[in-house]
């Protein structure tokens, strides 16, 4: 038994307001489109939305409502991924600071590859506790007692998915439109200034939470 279209349209409406705020996932997008290539992006995508359907599948059967439970368990998620954004935005913030930049370096190596996008993707959506507690949150809302809970889980953590490969696809092609511009030294500093800013703050805030 699956969700009704009713209810896939409703939990459309919910978290299409989530996918379109600005956050480390458009950020990590747009900064993969701008320098690495579409390769890694659409890796970088491919991750998140795998992350988000083991988000959903977590809370389906109870496992986020666990995490939730235990203010220990919840605390070694929540430093661990702050310590991963954190590390992820000093990362980019010590490129800009260097300089070493540009198109040849940043289009050749074997960091910026799909598998490459895929792991980031992946890692930075898993290790943010707000992903489960957001779920945990509003899955309990659409799904009745009665129906298989796991397949539910994932039929709607699937429309989530869905409207972030769109959004993200978009940044995606707003970045790959303007490559060229993109690509000079300057602004790929900027671009990795901006970006590393905003991941690195955004694992501080997590760690202070």
């Amino acid at each position: 038994m699956l969700p009704s279209l009713h209810v896939l349209w409703s939990f459309g409406l919910v978290v299409a307001l989530l996918t379109i705020t600005p956050g480390v996932d458009t950020a990590l997008v747009l900064r993969s489109a701008a320098v690495a290539g579409r390769a890694r992006a659409w890796g970088a995508i491919v991750g998140i939305g795998c992350g988000t359907m083991s988000w959903g599948a977590l809370t389906a059967v109870g496992v986020s409502a666990l995490l939730a439970a235990s203010q220990i368990a919840y605390t070694i998620v929540r430093l661990a991924g702050a310590a991963y954004l954190v590390y992820l935005g000093l990362r980019l913030l010590w490129s800009a600071l260097r300089g070493h930049v540009g198109a040849p370096s940043v289009t050749a190596g074997v960091a910026d590859t799909f598998g490459a996008g895929w792991r980031q993707g992946l890692f930075t959506n898993l290790l943010n506790p707000k992903m489960g507690a957001f779920y945990l949150a509003i899955l309990p809302q659409f799904i009745p007692p009665d129906v298989p809970h796991l397949t539910w889980g994932l039929a709607l953590a699937a429309v989530h998915v869905a409207e972030g490969v769109v959004w993200l696809g978009m940044v995606l092609m707003l970045a790959s439109s303007l490559r060229t511009w993109l690509e000079r030294p300057r602004v790929v500093r900027g671009i990795d200034a901006v970006v590393g800013t905003v991941i690195a703050g955004f694992g501080l805030k997590l760690a202070l939470d």
